[in-house]
């Protein structure tokens, strides 16, 4: 049976910090385990209403060693599956993170508190914002294990870093370290290990101040953007705008910053 507090859900005021619990694993993400865990607390962030603002970090020295290697190697393991059993192992598994990741209306900050491998550096870029700490290590390892990316990181993270970036990391397996990452865009930032979650949480403040119905849609442009043609993404632009224009949060905002004062949203 899996621990209940494999994943840590906490909320103040409108931020909540999600996070990875299991050091002694270093955060290794397995069917029944972590990866369970881990889907449950992102579908609860999905229905809290009092929630504008998220952050994923891990517990511990690591960020996600990625895959739990003995699990998937044991009597039970991969080799013991047939092709269509080991779909569902990944359909019904470590897949449903980026998926309910997809449906997730509010912004998600990775607070990279150590090494990201494999499907842990794939979560990592699945957020919307990485603010790393200097002792964070990125690794597709994938080709490594003579595997793919199976949860998604191939769709991520050239969406992220560009194609040509993400094929480097992709076809040689190799570690890039903080300062790398920063240099090629795959994180914002990198601060010092002990002001990593006090950076997230200022930076989560910033965004939790905002009108709340105007980040979902903001969050929603950016995603559906990826897919649209111009000329659709201005008329859900349009239509967004409209919605916003009748919102009460719109009035507060612009009379706020007529009247040169902070504005006080109440997400009406």
């Amino acid at each position: 049976m899996a621990r209940d507090d494999l994943v840590l859900y906490d909320r103040h005021d409108h931020i909540v910090t999600i996070t990875l619990n299991d050091p002694g694993t270093r955060n290794a993400l397995y069917e029944g385990g972590l990866i369970d865990a881990l889907a449950a607390a992102l579908a609860r962030l999905t229905e809290d209403a009092e929630a504008r603002v998220a952050i994923l970090t891990g517990a511990g020295t690591a960020f996600s060693a990625g895959a739990d290697l003995k699990q998937m190697t044991g009597e039970q393991g991969i080799w013991s599956r047939k092709p269509l059993d080991m779909m569902a192992f990944y359909r019904d598994g470590i897949q449903r993170i980026p998926l309910t990741l997809e449906r997730l209306e509010i912004p998600i900050i990775a607070a990279v508190n150590g090494p990201a491998y494999g499907a842990g550096c794939d979560i990592a870029c699945m957020c919307d914002i990485r603010l790393a700490s200097a002792t964070a290590v990125f690794c597709e390892v994938f080709v490594r294990l003579g595997v793919v990316s199976g949860d998604g990181g191939a769709w991520y993270i050239p969406r992220v870093i560009g194609a040509s970036r993400y094929a480097e990391m992709a076809f040689t397996g190799d570690p890039v370290d903080a300062g790398e990452a920063l240099r090629i865009g795959l994180v914002s930032r990198v601060v010092p290990p002990e002001a990593l979650m006090d950076e997230a949480r200022r930076l989560a403040g910033r965004i939790a101040r905002n009108a709340p119905q105007a980040l979902r849609m903001t969050k929603r442009l950016l995603r559906e953007g990826r897919h649209q043609r111009i000329d659709s993404h201005l008329e859900m632009t349009a239509a967004l705008m409209s919605l916003c224009h009748t919102t009460d949060d719109n009035r507060e905002g612009m009379l706020a910053a007529l009247q040169k004062r902070p504005p006080r949203f109440e997400g009406r």
